[in-house]
């Protein structure tokens, strides 16, 4: 009985999180300023959210094609199109659990691949790790070079004071974990140790496999259509056309905290980068507006692949 609560409560807590953020925003605003933003859902030049899409559709594709590294490391080759498939069908389920979609990833190479759960799972627990880093260096970059706008953002949003204390609870519990995993002889530890080790070494793979250049290429590329999916949307409204580039990496950033923490930003994602956009000089009604078209675009997107994906599985592995 506890895991279906639990599973009922992971799916429907983010999403009413988002409809409260909805309404709560959308009761800020007069009707006046509500008939406005449907002017600007009117007015935008679709051709632009065409192209984004498009753009997207290369970051799935060398999402998929990187997998392949430390997969063959570990001695498995799957089929590029099961990797596909599994990549467009992991940003799907995401749309409903945050971060869920990473062990769906692993639960397709397993079924229709045979490879084991763990280290398929480790492999993608080290592309995120890698990811994390490379979406750290985007974060530095906005707060050196946005660093008046991010500091104004951040004070406005986020209470410095206990995100310290949060941040120093955290690493002295981690501190005290890894000292527990590594020199304790508990049994449970043990136990743990050992059903861990396949995703351990899924994990390790990314540090001693021997195409790590070719890894970090696609890894690269991968961000780079995210930013650039982002930044031909802004032509998309005259209100946002204009905006500094620095205003696009900013604004991409807070977007991407956004789709990281929740289920893919729902609700979340149009409100922060309007309140981004907000700090340039955009509109809140026209930031808000380009937010939801930027939302609604790319969750078609995954809804669509995602469901051709899930369709072609098994008929691309009927033998």
């Amino acid at each position: 009985m506890k895991f279906p609560i639990k599973k009922f409560l992971s799916i429907t807590l983010p999403i009413a999180l988002g409809v409260f953020l909805i309404i709560y925003k959308y009761n800020e605003f007069s009707a006046a300023q509500i008939a406005e933003m449907k002017g600007y859902f009117q007015q935008a030049d679709y051709l632009y959210i065409y192209l984004s899409l498009f753009i997207a559709l290369f970051g799935y594709i060398s999402r998929a094609y990187r997998w392949k590294y430390p997969l063959q490391h570990l001695g498995y080759n799957p089929s590029f199109w099961n990797k596909l498939f599994a990549v467009c069908i992991a940003y799907m389920v995401n749309l409903s659990v945050p971060r869920s979609g990473e062990i769906s990833r692993a639960v397709v190479l397993k079924k229709y691949e045979n490879i084991p759960f763990d280290q398929g799972f480790g492999t993608i627990v080290a592309e995120r790790i890698v990811d994390l880093f490379i979406f750290a260096a985007f974060f530095f970059v906005a707060l050196i070079f946005q660093i008046n706008v991010v500091s104004d953002f951040l004070t406005k949003h986020i209470p410095v004071d206990q995100l310290l204390i949060l941040a120093v609870v955290g690493i002295v519990l981690a501190a005290i974990f890894m000292l527990v995993w590594m020199y304790s002889k508990l049994g449970i530890i043990l136990k743990a140790k050992e059903k861990l080790a396949g995703l351990t070494a899924g994990m390790k793979s990314i540090y001693t496999m021997p195409h790590k250049w070719g890894f970090l290429a696609h890894s690269i590329f991968i961000w780079f259509t995210y930013l650039a999916m982002f930044y031909v949307t802004i032509f998309a409204l005259p209100e946002t056309a204009n905006i500094s580039f620095g205003a696009v990496v900013t604004a991409f950033v807070v977007g991407s905290i956004a789709i990281g923490f929740t289920n893919s930003g729902f609700g979340a994602y149009p409100i922060l980068i309007a309140e981004i956009l907000l700090l340039y000089n955009v509109p809140e009604t026209a930031g808000l507006a380009f937010g939801w078209i930027v939302w609604i675009s790319q969750t078609v997107l995954m809804i669509a692949l995602g469901g051709i994906s899930f369709l072609l599985l098994p008929l691309f592995n009927r033998r």
